[in-house]
């Protein structure tokens, strides 16, 4: 649309000259409309991430039913589903439900629940070849259940060959995890630096801030005690939340508190290994037996660390025994 004359010309009278001139003046510089930068896409899934990885795996899986994903979102949602199930230990539906055509993310899945379900020599022959195989071998989610397996071997160097890169916050966090059960805090924190450079707010970033927090020790207690309460105040109260609130407080040399919130978490899943482990040494700090506990946790877990390092213990002390007899 041309400009309205009146706007852009001025008259300018010479005297004696009859004829008026019209002048056009320099138009000012036309100012360049910037669009407004494009509003950030809502990230659907954040709330049922949250659920998943402070240990609400029911509350997850109750609300899983996200409105409006796209197809990489919803695969994303499945996946978080499955792991949950996994956590509950419902590794047969796991195992039922995802068929030979799904994602290789959700296949990666149901190799996790096949190797917990005792088949770990199928399990581990199939993710092998799955990692050898350059069209799904980088895949993010296959290399996740790749170290939480190989974690479970205790083969760490393993682990991390297919971890170590990186690429995803739960990558990250997975080798915190391994450099930690290494003792190798020190390349942890280097891990951890990684996430908080990425985002230091995440829930991932804060766990693996604690995690971090509770194994140097001293001084760090307190703030991994602090995570953990901030956690309690944000979101649903879970057996992780109060597992780790209750770690921080026997370091502390508080364990009558710890006592109370292991019972609490206790309440919400009497299987949990966590939680009875925990138990169990808090009562030997109490003074209180701790039996039935060591009972529980022998017959719902009997490869936990615990039940097979006092189980090794015993067998010494009998051949011990013997040998003096």
């Amino acid at each position: 649309q041309r400009p309205n004359p009146s706007n852009s010309f001025f008259f300018l009278e010479i005297s004696h000259s009859p004829p008026r001139v019209a002048v056009e003046p320099t138009p000012p510089p036309r100012r360049r409309h910037r669009p407004p930068p494009p509003m950030a896409t809502p990230d659907l899934l954040f709330n049922l991430r949250n659920l998943f990885y402070l240990g609400a795996y029911q509350s997850a899986i109750n609300n899983s039913d996200v409105p409006g994903l796209d197809a990489d979102a919803a695969a994303e949602r499945d996946v978080i589903v499955f792991r949950s199930y996994i956590a509950l230990g419902s590794y047969q539906l796991v195992i039922s439900e995802i068929d030979s055509s799904a994602a290789t993310s959700l296949q990666a899945v149901k190799l996790l629940a096949l190797y917990l379900t005792g088949d770990k020599e199928g399990a581990i022959a199939s993710l092998k070849e799955w990692l050898s195989d350059s069209a799904i071998g980088s895949n993010p989610v296959l290399r996740l259940i790749a170290g939480i397996i190989f974690m479970h071997e205790q083969d760490y160097n393993e682990a991390l060959k297919h971890t170590h890169t990186g690429g995803t916050l739960d990558l990250h966090a997975l080798n915190v995890q391994i450099f930690l059960k290494m003792h190798r805090s020190d390349y942890a924190d280097k891990q951890l630096k990684i996430m908080q450079q990425t985002d230091e707010d995440h829930t991932l970033t804060q766990l693996a801030n604690a995690w971090l927090d509770i194994a140097v020790g001293g001084s760090k207690i307190r703030e991994a005690y602090l995570i953990f309460q901030d956690f309690a105040e944000k979101y649903p109260m879970t057996g992780m939340v109060l597992n780790g609130k209750a770690v921080c407080c026997m370091h502390m040399g508080s364990f009558e508190e710890a006592e109370t919130l292991l019972l609490e978490a206790l309440n919400k899943d009497a299987k949990d290994p966590e939680t009875l482990a925990n138990l169990i040494v808090c009562n030997l700090h109490l003074g209180k037996p701790s039996s039935r506990y060591f009972s529980q946790l022998k017959l719902s877990h009997p490869d936990h660390v615990l039940v097979k390092t006092t189980t090794s213990a015993e067998g010494n002390f009998e051949r011990a025994l013997q040998a003096v007899a």
